[in-house]
């Protein structure tokens, strides 16, 4: 399914998180331009949380959820989901520096966040798109253009 206008600004945020996501999994990789060690990929993490991530939960939750609450009762229990996630996600995240295993909680966190992304461009996104009208989707884009 193509990505409505109103949502592609968040789903092309979304790119940036799932290269995190990787990179902070057990055994990742090295990625051209990205940190290779445990403490200077915990560094990115927190960096990459507080210039970026931050920002992208309080847009879908201070706009987009906003927006579309009441709309559908499955909706609804998809923005509870979705707050949940963000919520831990940002455990996980705050709680980076005081882990006694850090590469355990980086690999914890990569999977949380790779499957809190999947989860929002595989199904939440998509039922957006299926169970808001045109003019919902338009105050979505007008929203997330500002």
């Amino acid at each position: 399914m193509k990505r409505h206008n109103a949502l592609q600004p968040l789903s092309r945020d979304h790119h940036s998180s799932l290269i995190l996501a990787q990179l902070l999994k057990r055994g990742a990789p090295e990625y051209k331009g990205m940190p290779v060690t445990t403490e200077a990929r915990a560094d990115y993490a927190r960096l990459y949380y507080r210039d970026d991530l931050l920002a992208h939960f309080l847009l879908e939750e201070e706009t987009v959820i906003k927006l579309i609450k009441g709309i559908n009762g499955e909706l609804d229990e998809l923005c509870e989901e979705i707050i949940t996630e963000h919520k831990a996600l940002r455990e996980l995240f705050e709680t980076i520096s005081s882990t006694p295993d850090l590469q355990t909680h980086l690999d914890k966190l990569g999977h949380a966040l790779e499957q809190h992304i999947r989860k929002e461009e595989r199904i939440f996104f998509p039922r957006i798109q299926e169970l808001c009208n045109e003019e919902q989707l338009i105050e979505i884009e007008k929203v997330l253009s500002v």
